[in-house]
């Protein structure tokens, strides 16, 4: 689905209901603008619920972490 959107004075961007119905999009829901080259995504914060689980298996020895000064 191609749609587009155009910039409005006030800098703000009205989202296609096509767009929204499809992504299941709701007025209030928060987003994240993550810059992309020329571009930029559009990603919406998801809610606590919906992060349970992610980390399964990970491991959470403090002694065996990596940071920045470790690496090349």
């Amino acid at each position: 689905m191609k749609v587009t959107a155009t910039l409005s004075s006030k800098f703000q961007i009205s989202i296609p209901k096509a767009l929204r119905d499809e992504q299941h999009w709701k007025a209030g829901q928060e987003f994240v603008f993550i810059p992309k080259g020329k571009g930029v995504l559009v990603l919406p914060v998801p809610e606590k619920e919906q992060l349970v689980g992610i980390a399964k298996g990970a491991r959470a020895h403090i002694d065996d972490f990596r940071d920045r000064q470790d690496r090349f």
